[in-house]
């Protein structure tokens, strides 16, 4: 039997029966839940949803009653609808261009499966990748990062994203962000985590006299690099390396290991389950 499966993430402030709310009305709807996950941090709730169906919906017509009763108890909310079609891709930058350099020559080679609608710079270093590729490029420099956040999520709903790729974008996402992307945001770690956590993790590898440093590409959380592991991978380092060596190797490895972890969400490989990514056999 056919089933249309829908993710709903709700966010805004916390209060008793937002939970019921919505769950009853994907019961009135004739849907099944599947999933519920749901948060609180300082007063900002947090939830998803996914939702099935076995008989046919109009998308247009339930996207609309639910946004109807957003609207009602004032919150926000987003509705993503699971299917073959390809995927719009957001690329959040701040300077660095190898990840991003890797992930276009991929998609101009067709090895993508998805089509990459924008992408979104904390400053204009890599504007002119963007330019040549003939790929949007928003500049979103505000400081305050919350106040960022509201015209990235104003940007990611005018390019209709289902997937984020932090391409070494330097920002750390806030939860209000985050929880409405749920494992749609990818990210890659210079370690393998949870070892070596933080902005100099290759220094500290190098100063422990590592013998294998790797790198870890993630579903992002709202905790700080603890999110589920997609895909990990490594390279032996000689005692005689650099640190500018290793940090060389590692670039690279940071790249392919984040493309590959891009294209397996966009193949429809991934499942997560109780915190662990699993990929699917088929």
């Amino acid at each position: 039997m056919k089933k249309t499966v829908v993710g709903i993430t709700v966010v805004g402030e916390d209060r008793e029966g937002i939970v019921a709310t919505f769950t009853n009305f994907v019961f009135s709807q004739g849907g099944n839940i599947e999933k519920v996950n749901q948060n609180v941090i300082k007063g900002l709730f947090g939830m998803y949803l996914e939702a099935s169906f076995t008989k046919n919906i109009n998308v247009k017509k339930f996207d609309s009653s639910i946004q109807k009763l957003a609207k009602k108890e004032k919150m926000d909310v987003n509705t993503h609808h699971e299917t073959n079609i390809q995927k719009n891709i957001a690329i959040f930058v701040t300077k660095e261009p190898l990840c991003l350099q890797t992930i276009l020559s991929a998609a101009k080679k067709k090895s993508l499966k998805g089509n990459i609608s924008v992408i979104i710079g904390t400053e204009k270093t890599l504007q002119p990748l963007a330019k040549n590729s003939k790929i949007p490029f928003v500049i979103i420099d505000e400081k305050n990062q919350e106040k960022a956040e509201e015209r990235i999520i104003e940007v990611c709903k005018k390019y209709n994203v289902d997937l984020i790729v932090l391409a070494r974008y330097m920002r750390i996402l806030t939860p209000n962000f985050v929880w409405r992307f749920p494992n749609r945001i990818i990210n890659i770690h210079p370690s393998l985590l949870p070892a070596f956590a933080g902005a100099l993790a290759y220094a500290q590898a190098y100063e422990r006299g590592t013998k294998i440093i790797g790198v870890t590409s993630h579903y992002v959380t709202e905790n700080l690099d603890q999110g589920p592991i997609i895909f990990q991978d490594s390279f032996e380092v000689n005692p005689n390396d650099s640190l500018e060596k290793i940090k060389s190797k590692g670039q690279k490895l940071e790249a392919s290991t984040l493309l590959k972890a891009t294209k397996m969400h966009l193949e429809n490989k991934l499942e997560v389950r109780w915190r662990k990514v699993h990929i699917k056999s088929k």
